[in-house]
């Protein structure tokens, strides 16, 4: 019997039974599906941290003091930059687009009859904009000047120029040459930013910006040192420029914290080095999610040896049949096995389709980001085609070796 006829055969014997043919093919339905929807969801996940980070800022660079086990070490709080420091900075590294400084604290703030409470007020500089990648509204963003005079003006995130002056509809753009109070400081609002959301765990329209020197004057506490800076964001040109920036920075660091090698002070951490350790993280995360679609597909795989079983034993005459008349055991084999394939390669089929599916609805109604992965749909099908072949051959095998006598005399 030649191979076209014994899948004619085959096909025959599972449109007979459409119904359990269908419930058979679930299990492996379910578990190709399982694969592509789990990547696609790690695949999100990756995505939707490496934007996220990507988000704070161009190709940038975070320089900051290192901290030893247990608190300072015996030789107290490491040396820090100061605010004169960061124009040093800036001029001694080529290849950059500008430094940025950021301080930050949780106060009260006041407009009118307006009470905002722990809002975050972060000190900056006048490269913040563009070092993170942040554009104004309206008005102005801080200065030079206004960092060197301790000027007491504020730039505002647009959800707090909202609240205290605007309504949604103008974007709190009234809000620049209004007063507002700090704590017990009065600040004049000079900008607002526009919109950008919450990024990571942070909220950048819930938040005000002042001169770095000024929260240093009046909101830092003396212990850290009156003008330290703790965070400083350098920006590079590009990516090509990152390796030579991250050369320079090292010797310009160590001249001006009066520190070497073996005990610079700082560290020095990438996006990319971000990134790389949240991979690791959900590296672990996509393992599991690997498993779970590996054992879906094992259980389908089971499912399809049990029903090829039960239909060997359903259809002994008509095996003894085949073989009084004249069918080889290689034919037999061949017909369930094929049996058994079909079944994996339609489960197989379905799977990719509801898993593609799956994948993209996920994404447009849920709140879990998903990103389909190209290589998962060969994977998948493959591996149903392997859960086929695997737990069909020994039924297969089984049917193959019945005694055609016995199996007629089976009723």
């Amino acid at each position: 019997m030649n191979v076209r006829r014994t899948f004619k055969v085959s096909w025959e014997g599972l449109t007979l039974n459409k119904v359990r043919s269908f419930l058979t093919t679930l299990g492996v339905i379910i578990g190709v599906a399982a694969v592509i929807v789990m990547l696609a969801v790690s695949a999100g996940a990756e995505a939707e941290i490496a934007d996220q980070i990507n988000s704070l800022g161009a190709n940038l660079i975070m320089v900051m003091p290192s901290f030893t086990r247990g608190g300072f070490g015996e030789g107290g709080p490491p040396p820090g930059l100061s605010y004169d420091d960061i124009e040093v900075l800036a001029s001694g590294v080529t290849g950059i687009n500008g430094v940025s400084a950021e301080e930050s604290t949780a106060e009260v703030i006041k407009a009118g009859t307006t009470t905002l409470e722990d809002i975050s007020v972060v000190g900056t500089t006048s490269g913040f904009p563009d070092v993170r990648d942040y554009q104004v509204a309206a008005g102005r963003f801080l200065i030079d000047e206004d960092n060197d005079r301790e000027n007491k003006v504020v730039v505002l995130g647009y959800d707090i120029a909202v609240e205290l002056f605007g309504s949604a509809a103008d974007g709190g753009t009234s809000a620049p040459g209004q007063k507002i109070k700090i704590d017990s400081t009065q600040f004049t609002v000079v900008g607002v930013m526009a919109s950008k959301g919450v990024v990571g765990n942070t909220d950048y329209d819930a938040r005000v910006y002042i001169p770095i020197t000024t929260l240093f004057a009046k909101f830092r506490d003396q212990r850290f040192g009156r003008d330290t800076v703790r965070l400083v964001y350098v920006s590079a040109e590009s990516k090509e420029t990152m390796d030579s920036v991250m050369a320079q920075l090292p010797d310009v660091l160590y001249g001006l914290l009066g520190t070497d090698a073996t005990s610079p002070g700082f560290t020095l951490t990438t996006q990319e080095n971000i990134i790389d350790a949240q991979a690791s993280t959900t590296e672990a995360f996509r393992s599991l999610l690997g498993w779970v679609a590996a054992i879906s597909l094992l259980v389908g795989g089971i499912g399809i040896m049990n029903i090829m079983l039960v239909s060997v034993t359903e259809r002994t005459r008509e095996i003894g049949l085949r073989q009084a008349l004249g069918a080889r055991p290689r034919d037999v084999r061949l017909q369930f096995l094929l049996e058994a394939i079909v079944l994996s390669l339609v489960g197989g089929l379905l799977g990719v389709l509801a898993g593609v599916g799956g994948s993209y609805l996920f994404n447009s109604l849920g709140t879990m980001r998903t990103e389909l992965v190209p290589a998962s749909i060969p994977l998948a099908f493959g591996a149903a085609a392997v859960v086929g072949i695997f737990f069909g051959y020994y039924p297969a095998t089984k049917a193959a070796q019945l005694d055609p006598i016995e199996a007629l005399r089976r009723e």
